[in-house]
This record gives structure tokens, C-alpha cells and sequence, in this order.
């Protein structure tokens, strides 16, 4: 396999209707919002995704969600402690960052991707990673509209000790959702940043699948299968590790225009790229 030779940018279009693509805990987990009511679906949040597609295909991943675990491990520091390999240059005459780092790379692709810190109490190690895949948080193209419901749990959770026919009382709550909106983020891949961690060409293909099937095995009670969709993966490969154009510039290309005054679908959107000399995109239909 071949380290990156070339830079990478990229952007996805995607729609959302009745769900919550991202809920904000500080503010009853609304679905988030930036102080002009666009809609955002935070990076962390994509990343989180991009890592279980990853998962799904079979790749090693470090940080992995709880209900998501293949390896029994329950948290990251346990994942770390289990490589064996990685040990060796823990802690004392053996340490080495260098080859700490490297090794941590290779065992896992979200961290050759994304990069990682390594810092855990009790441990000699304190190493940052900074990984080639850089992604922007997702903002929608215009403002969302956002509708609450309240729901009621109606079940008793526990048995009532002293009166086991007794029913508890209801537990109110809410539930919020977008009614519709089309999202869109940016993201580039630096090969500076590619050979050092060992991210490879393949590696990149790997990246392009998982934001092809971003919202697949993502089924929640907040975001019912169909209810997010992948629309547009545009993909530009540049002839260099610098690059013909600054990533600014080619996100830019991507124009995004609404048909009409309140769109309700992702076809009152006319969507097209501005041609850069030189630069050509590959543009992929979501599943």
C-alpha cells in the first residue's frame, strides 16, 4: 500500500426529514442550531460516523462507541494497554514517542486518519497525533424549522416493593426533530500530515465509501431508517501534495441554489460545481 501522494478534497450534500440529525445536550438535546437558525450536525458527530462505516467494513478503529464495541474492551485506554506492541515503548528505558506513534497508526485507522491523543493517568506517555483527515462541521442552506412533541412513558421502569399492583406515574419528556433541511460539509485530506501518519491511497478510497454511506446501520429513535440521506459525495484529486488550489477555493466551486422561497426537498435545489482548470471532480449519487 502506498502513502498518499496527492491532496484530497471533498464535500457532502445530505437531507434530513423528520429526524434529529444532532442533538445539542446543552439545550434539551434540540437539534443544533447557530445564532441565524442554520442548522449544524458538529464534526465530532461526522467523524463518529465516518468511524462506525469504517467499523462496518471491517477496519480497526480505536475509539468506538459503547454499543458498537467488537473487541470487549471497554474504553479506550483499555484498547491501548491490550497492544502488546505498543507497550514496549510505554514506559521506562523503552520508550520511544516515534515508534509509539507509529505503531498506534498502523493498528488503527482512525487514528492514521484523524489523529488521537495519547495521554492517560499513570502513564509515562503524553502523544498527540495529528491525523491528514480534516472535516468542517455541517451547516444546512438555510434556516430549519424545528418541531417538539411531548412523549409520556406510561410503563412502570421498576416494581413497586410494597404495592406490586400499584403503577408508578408517568414520565413526561420531548422530542424534537427537523421537519426538513439539506446540510452540507467540506473536509480535505493533507498529504504532509499522510506520511506521517502512514494514511494511504487506500485509506482515502475507504474515507470516500464511508461518506457514500454515511447515515447506513445509523437507525436511532431520533433518526428512523430513511430519514437522513446522502444526496451528493463531490471528490477532488489534485495532481500534487500541495495541491493545484487552496482547499478554500475548491469547497467554493461547489454552488448550492434554492428553486424556490421555502424548499421541501432536496430537488428544489439546483446544485452545481464552477470547473476549476486543471482540477476535475468526481461527483457520486449518495445510496
Amino acid at each position: 500500500m502506498s502513502t498518499l501522494d496527492h491532496k484530497i478534497d471533498f464535500a457532502v450534500v445530505l437531507s434530513v426529514r423528520n429526524a434529529n440529525p444532532n442533538g445539542d445536550p446543552l439545550n434539551g438535546n434540540r437539534p443544533r442550531q447557530n445564532y441565524d437558525g442554520h442548522g449544524e450536525i458538529s464534526d465530532v458527530c461526522l467523524k463518529r460516523k465516518i468511524r462506525n462505516r469504517l467499523q462496518d467494513m471491517g477496519e480497526s478503529i480505536l475509539v468506538q462507541s459503547d454499543e458498537r464495541r467488537d473487541d470487549g474492551f471497554r474504553s479506550i485506554k483499555d484498547r491501548v494497554d491490550s497492544n502488546e506492541e505498543l507497550q514496549k515503548y510505554s514506559k521506562g528505558k523503552t520508550r520511544d514517542n516515534f515508534l509509539y506513534s507509529k505503531i498506534a497508526c498502523e493498528s488503527w485507522m482512525d487514528v492514521r486518519s484523524f489523529g488521537q491523543v495519547f495521554a492517560f493517568s499513570g502513564s509515562e506517555i503524553s502523544i498527540g497525533i495529528r491525523g491528514p483527515v480534516s472535516i468542517h462541521t455541517a451547516v444546512s442552506l438555510a434556516p430549519i424549522d424545528i418541531s417538539s412533541m411531548q412523549i409520556t412513558k406510561s410503563v412502570n421502569s421498576v416494581t413497586n416493593k410494597t404495592d406490586p399492583d400499584k403503577k408508578t406515574s408517568d414520565t413526561m419528556g420531548m422530542k424534537h426533530r427537523v421537519d426538513f433541511g439539506v446540510y452540507v460539509f467540506y473536509g480535505s485530506i493533507n498529504t504532509q500530515l499522510a506520511e506521517k501518519t502512514g494514511f494511504t491511497n487506500e485509506d482515502a478510497e475507504k474515507i470516500k465509501q464511508a461518506l457514500i454511506t454515511l447515515f447506513e446501520n445509523d437507525t436511532s429513535s431520533a433518526r428512523p431508517d430513511g430519514s437522513m440521506e446522502v444526496n451528493k459525495v463531490f471528490w477532488w484529486e489534485h495532481n500534487s501534495k500541495l495541491g493545484q488550489y487552496s482547499s478554500a477555493k475548491v469547497h467554493r466551486s461547489l454552488e448550492i441554489k434554492s428553486e424556490i422561497e421555502k424548499p421541501k426537498s432536496i430537488d428544489d435545489y439546483t446544485i452545481y460545481v464552477n470547473e476549476l482548470e486543471g482540477l476535475k471532480v468526481e461527483i457520486i449519487d449518495g445510496l
